[in-house]
């Protein structure tokens, strides 16, 4: 299939499509003049690769799973080193989440300090 119509059967843009293969994660073929082909496995990889960006993940975490994108990811047991990428990132994103608690604590203070008693 060609990338208009893998862009239809994931819901993934074509834009997205491109980059997923500059980043190494797609492998099309190109046909004599030069369009993307791509195979029916093409489908479950970005369904993969959607549902982990979906997670949290970032394109540079879903690189260390390139090697089970073909399979059943969402439902497959993870491998330690996955486990690893993925509970790095929950890390991160609850650093995120605790430093912007902490701005909104301020913000909502200096807020009500500046609107004066009731």
């Amino acid at each position: 299939m060609r990338i208009g119509e893998l862009a239809r059967a994931t819901g993934a843009s074509a834009r997205a499509l491109r980059f997923y293969e500059e980043r190494g994660l797609l492998t099309p073929t190109r046909t004599a003049n030069g369009y993307r082909e791509y195979d029916g496995t093409a489908v479950t990889r970005v369904a993969n690769i959607r549902f982990l960006l979906e997670s949290g993940l970032t394109l540079d975490d879903v690189a260390h799973f390139r090697y089970c994108l073909d399979g059943d990811v969402p439902y497959s047991r993870a491998a330690p080193s996955m486990l690893a990428v993925a509970r790095r990132r929950l890390a991160v994103l609850d650093d995120r989440i605790a430093a912007l608690l902490r701005v909104r604590d301020t913000l909502a203070d200096r807020l009500d300090r500046a609107a004066g008693p009731d």
